[in-house]
């Protein structure tokens, strides 16, 4: 049975929804690669809350999609932007987040890394931007979890130049009771970083980021690069200590960056691999036997729907991985913390959902193709 779909003309096209879904296999850790996926919450549709007001999470609901995750070998990175944070979940809602995720991890076995952040502050000064990482970084510890040194908007307003994120990563890091990622988020993710590290020359910029760890390269686990460049993340991967590791955050470009040259590979914090999963350890598994063409051949055709959900403006690819995660049965609503859910359209939403499909991401096909009509039909369009 088609379905009558929206294009980008203001027109209808008809669909034919795949009926088998990619066959995927739980299975452990991956080797090859450090693999965590970013991933976001799931509101409660019953809350009755108004604009602005603090977040409702489904508990429940929310967990159980992180142990999806770690039943395909995956790691989850918590409280990142796919999260929300900063776009309709504040630091209080986060750092519980953080508490029950990292409780979660721990009695099923799976890894876990959670961002620390400023997020609970409005302006400030450097003593306060310190202030601030340093109560979530606690929190971090405290729930048992590695750490993730998020980039900060309050920084970013009150720095005056590089100097002051040397000064600040430095204490940060002299403090960290382990090894932390650092994470550099860029303005196609957030506007606020515009100019993070010191410059808005990206030369100059990863210039002071390398300067950070190169003086702490024993505090740095690894750097997250999301400024949707490959060519510079390689370049930066090839300048990194030894044993400091490149994860990729780069959504457009991510199988070529996971599977490597001779020069090296970068591991992967991604943002898509929410939706993708089950489909992405599966790829992953390949790579650990040495098999890459493999590998290229489950996750290059992926890139059409990455591109497309994290297309301008890219802080919103929040929804269309919400709403995937909907269609895909886990989740029971279309309901984003912040009312999230309207910020794309409806072609962007159904262009996404014929990707996906046309890929197997959904377990029951047949679920996908139903909420798919219930949401047309909502918009007006009929059979």
């Amino acid at each position: 049975m088609t379905l009558r779909l929206p294009d980008a003309t203001g027109g209808l096209r008809t669909y034919e929804p795949r009926t088998a879904p990619f066959a995927a296999t739980p299975g452990g850790p991956l080797a090859s690669r450090t693999v965590l996926s970013a991933a976001h919450v799931v509101a409660d549709p019953f809350a009755d809350t108004a604009p602005g007001a603090p977040a409702v999470v489904d508990w429940d609901a929310t967990l159980a999609f992180r142990r999806h995750l770690w039943a395909h070998g995956l790691g989850v990175a918590e409280a990142m932007d796919t999260a929300q944070r900063g776009m309709g979940l504040d630091w209080t809602g986060a750092a519980e987040l953080i508490r029950r995720s990292a409780a979660e991890a721990e009695a099923v076995g799976g890894r876990i890394a959670c961002g620390a952040g400023t997020d609970q502050l409005a302006g400030g000064s450097l003593a306060d931007v310190r202030g601030a990482y340093e109560e979530q970084l606690a929190v971090v510890e405290e729930a048992g979890a590695q750490v993730i040194l998020m980039a900060s908007r309050s920084l970013a307003a009150t720095a005056r130049g590089p100097e002051d994120y040397l000064d600040v990563y430095g204490h940060l890091l002299r403090q960290a009771a382990e090894p932390v990622i650092l994470h550099w988020l860029g303005p196609m993710f957030d506007p606020a970083l515009e100019g993070y590290w010191g410059s808005s020359d990206l030369d100059a910029a990863t210039d002071t980021f390398l300067d950070v760890i190169a003086a702490h390269p024993d505090k740095v686990d690894g750097v997250k690069i999301s400024l949707l460049d490959a060519r510079r993340e390689v370049e930066l991967r090839r300048r990194l200590p030894r044993g400091v590791r490149c994860y990729t955050g780069d959504d457009f470009h991510y199988p070529e960056l996971i599977a490597g040259d001779e020069h090296g590979f970068s591991h992967a914090l991604l943002g898509v691999f929410d939706p993708l999963g089950p489909l992405a350890a599966e790829a992953v598994r390949a790579l650990d036997t040495g098999d890459t063409a493999r590998f290229r051949a489950l996750l290059d055709p992926t890139v059409p729907l990455a591109r497309h959900l994290f297309q301008a403006p890219t802080r919103f690819y929040k929804t269309g991985v919400v709403f995937l995660a909907w269609l895909a049965g886990h989740q029971a609503h279309f309901t984003m913390v912040g009312g999230l859910q309207s910020a794309r359209s409806l072609p962007h939403l159904a262009r996404a959902y014929e990707l996906a499909d046309t890929l197997g991401l959904f377990p029951d096909p047949k679920l996908a193709e139903e909420r798919m009509r219930t949401l047309l039909s909502l918009y007006g369009v009929t059979p």
